[in-house]
C-alpha cells in the first residue's frame, strides 16, 4: 500500500508540473491494475472514514441487517450508516467508477432519483430577480409601484427560481410579499446598486 501511494504521489505531481525526485519504492501499473483486478478496493484513493463507512455497512448486510435509507436508524461503532448511505445515492456522480460498483453491487446501493435530489437553493440575486419581475409585473397592471404594505403578490416561476421566462423549467405559481419588498428598497437605497435603483425607477419606484 505504502508503493501505491507513493506512485499516486509522483502522478499527481506530474500531473501539476511539479519535479520528482525519484520513483523509488513506487509501484509499477501494471502492478497496480493486477491489485486492483484482484480487489478494486485494496488501496482506495478515496478518504479512510469512506472506506471505513462502507465496510461497517458491508457487515450490517452481512449479519442479516437491511440497507438503512435514512439517517438515524442504524448507527455502528459511532457511524450513522443511513445517514453515510443516503450520501452516496444523492452524491453519486462525485464518487469514482470503482465507488459507484462498490456500492451498487455490493452494498445495493442506487443513485437518487431527480425527484429525490434537494432542490438548488435560490441565490440572493435570484431574489432580487424575482420580487422585481414581481414588481414589474404589479406595475404594468396598476401602472403605479405605491404597493401596500402587506400586499402579496402571485407570479409564475421556474423551478430554478426564474421569472418563468425558460422554456425547459416546470412553471409554478409563487407568493411573494412584494409590499415588504419594495419597503426595504426604499430603505436601502444607499446600498442599492446604481443599475438595480435604475431598474426600480424605470417601472415607477418613488425613493421619497
Amino acid at each position: 500500500m505504502a508503493a501505491a501511494r507513493r506512485a499516486r504521489e509522483i502522478e499527481q505531481r506530474r500531473t501539476q508540473g511539479l519535479p520528482i525526485q525519484s520513483a523509488a519504492g513506487a509501484l509499477s501499473e501494471e502492478r497496480r491494475e493486477q491489485l486492483e483486478d484482484i480487489d478494486p478496493s485494496w488501496c482506495p484513493a478515496w478518504p479512510v472514514e469512506w472506506q471505513r463507512c462502507f465496510h461497517l455497512t458491508r457487515q450490517h448486510l452481512e449479519a442479516g441487517g437491511e440497507l438503512p435509507i435514512s439517517p438515524g436508524v442504524v448507527v455502528h461503532q459511532g457511524e450513522d450508516l443511513g445517514r453515510w448511505a443516503r450520501a452516496q445515492r444523492l452524491g453519486w456522480d462525485e464518487l469514482t467508477g470503482v465507488q459507484q460498483w462498490m456500492c451498487e453491487h455490493i452494498l445495493g446501493i442506487q443513485p437518487a432519483t431527480d425527484d429525490e435530489k434537494p432542490k438548488p437553493r435560490t441565490s440572493q440575486a435570484d431574489k432580487w430577480a424575482m420580487n422585481y419581475a414581481a414588481a414589474r409585473q404589479y406595475y404594468q397592471r396598476e401602472g403605479h409601484l405605491q404597493v401596500p404594505r402587506k400586499h402579496i403578490e402571485r407570479i409564475i416561476v421556474g423551478d430554478d427560481g426564474s421569472d418563468g421566462s425558460g422554456e425547459d423549467e416546470e412553471e409554478r405559481e409563487r407568493e411573494l410579499l412584494l409590499g415588504a419588498w419594495i419597503g426595504n428598497q426604499r430603505s436601502r437605497a444607499a446600498t442599492l446598486t446604481p443599475e438595480r435603483m435604475e431598474q426600480l425607477s424605470a417601472i415607477g419606484m418613488r425613493w421619497t
